[in-house]
């Protein structure tokens, strides 16, 4: 059967055709242009948040080694806060993450000791501290070290300004002020604030 005139379509149908199927491809451009754009804010705003707190508020960490046993265990993932020692001074008995003196590149996690000042004597297992305070001795109670654990050879430091006297909680197998001297202050990162594995043990660190 031929189709009569009347159900042919026009031009102008056609042309309202093609119009309608350019407005529909558009908004489809249109609709997909905002989301491209919305995803790209959500982006760009996280990175403006998160980049500045991973570089210079808090970092992660994780243990290396055996030398801070029985307070961190090789393997423990831990949180570093960069931004404290911007805004005080380290203080005794915190745990601290700091680039190795003798090799900027690696990583070392330790205990302050000594604060810049002070005279750091290590004599017959006990570590005392020198100070205004205490200008004949005072001996550190060292609780969180391992029953009997006792701290050796014999030595005596002298602190300057900016300097740290470091030590390894398992003083048997760590190297720290004691091999390779004092700390300066240039070399700090931050002090340990949280430990996030393993599981059983997550939660603020105490330090002390």
């Amino acid at each position: 059967m031929n189709e009569t005139e009347d159900s042919k379509p026009t031009l102008q149908e056609d042309a309202d055709s093609i119009l309608k199927k350019k407005d529909q491809g558009s908004g489809f451009f249109a609709r997909f242009s905002r989301e491209v754009w919305e995803f790209a804010k959500i982006v760009f705003i996280s990175l403006a948040i998160v980049l500045p707190i991973r570089f210079f508020v808090a970092q992660p960490f994780i243990v290396n080694g055996a030398s801070m046993e029985p307070t961190f265990h090789d393997g423990e993932y831990l949180i570093v806060d960069e931004l404290s020692y911007f805004l005080r001074s380290p203080k005794r008995g915190e745990v601290i993450v700091f680039r190795y003196p003798k090799d900027p590149s690696q990583f070392f996690i330790k205990r302050i000791i000594g604060l810049p000042g002070e005279t750091v004597i290590v004599e017959n297992g006990t570590v005392a501290i020198q100070n205004e305070a205490y200008p004949n001795g005072a001996v550190l109670e060292e609780t969180y070290l391992p029953l009997l654990l006792e701290t050796a050879p014999n030595g005596r430091t002298e602190l300057g300004a900016g300097e740290y006297f470091v030590l390894g909680d398992n003083r048997r197998q760590s190297s720290d002020s004691r091999q390779w001297g004092i700390l300066d202050d240039s070399f700090l990162v931050g002090r340990t604030l949280l430990r996030l594995w393993p599981v059983a043990d997550v939660g603020v660190v105490t330090n002390l």
